[in-house]
């Protein structure tokens, strides 16, 4: 028997990889609600190697910044910190090691996350989307993220609403990916986050396009300058940031 028409042709697969492509466009191109439903589905499916997949892309490195973000977040035992966008709660566990004593939540709208998260350890979590918090204003002495901003559907509006719960001198301080500058390294930095993340992501959860959204979202976000103005226009004082793992990373802190 002859081999099943199209299966290994070269069209075949040109089709396959142009409409997987295209898939991934639109879907990072989505607004309003069809990109918060994507994107809480997209979590939902990779909650369980999340963590591993975080260690690996970023070579481990990523348990370093989050010490850092906790740092800048300058807690003391009476502090009351949010971790919005918690994910599997490793910032708010690592607040919770660093001061055990201070009140940390650990606030999220995907359930799954936070349902591995809540297999280690005893965080006070809380479903929240990021757009409308549950917190009276001026609640809490600090408010952190770790790569939640390039996600959500309106930027200015989760910087409001980070604004508004943080006391007077309350800080806040962002973890995520910005969009790098053009430099020599920039077709390693390409390699890494079209080939070598998508390969991991497929081989650990066997979901490619999650970790093909993931490198089209940073690309597709604001430069870290931008974010910078974008808290300013907020309010948001005595802010700096820094860049880190060949300018596609960012931490940005202030005060309210």
């Amino acid at each position: 028997m002859g081999d099943p028409p199209y299966g290994g042709s070269p069209i075949f697969c040109f089709l396959c990889c142009f409409i997987v492509q295209l898939i991934i466009y639109l879907m990072t191109r989505l607004s309003g609600q069809e990109r918060a439903t994507y994107v809480q589905n997209m979590f939902t499916l990779i909650a369980r190697r999340y963590d591993l997949m975080n260690r690996l892309m970023t070579c481990g490195q990523d348990i370093r910044w989050r010490k850092r973000v906790i740092e800048l977040a300058r807690l003391n035992r009476d502090s009351y910190l949010l971790d919005i966008g918690t994910g599997t709660g490793d910032l708010a566990r690592e607040a919770a090691t660093q001061f055990p004593q201070a009140r940390v939540i650990a606030a999220d709208f995907t359930f799954e996350m936070m349902y591995v998260a809540r297999k280690r350890d005893s965080l006070n979590f809380s479903s929240a989307d990021a757009l409308h918090l549950p917190f009276d204003d001026s609640s809490f002495d600090a408010v952190v993220s770790g790569f939640l901003m390039r996600n959500v559907i309106d930027l200015q509006k989760a910087l409001q609403e980070q604004y508004r719960v943080l006391k007077n001198g309350g800080r806040i301080v962002i973890l995520d990916t910005t969009r790098p500058k053009k430099n020599i390294l920039s077709p390693l930095i390409w390699l890494h986050m079209h080939v070598v993340i998508p390969a991991l992501g497929e081989l650990l959860t066997g979901i490619r396009e999650a970790y093909r959204y993931l490198p089209e979202t940073t690309e597709g976000f604001i430069t870290a300058e931008e974010m910078a103005s974008h808290m300013a226009s907020f309010g948001f004082k005595k802010l700096n940031y820094q860049r880190l793992m060949f300018g596609t990373i960012a931490i940005h802190w202030g005060e309210k």
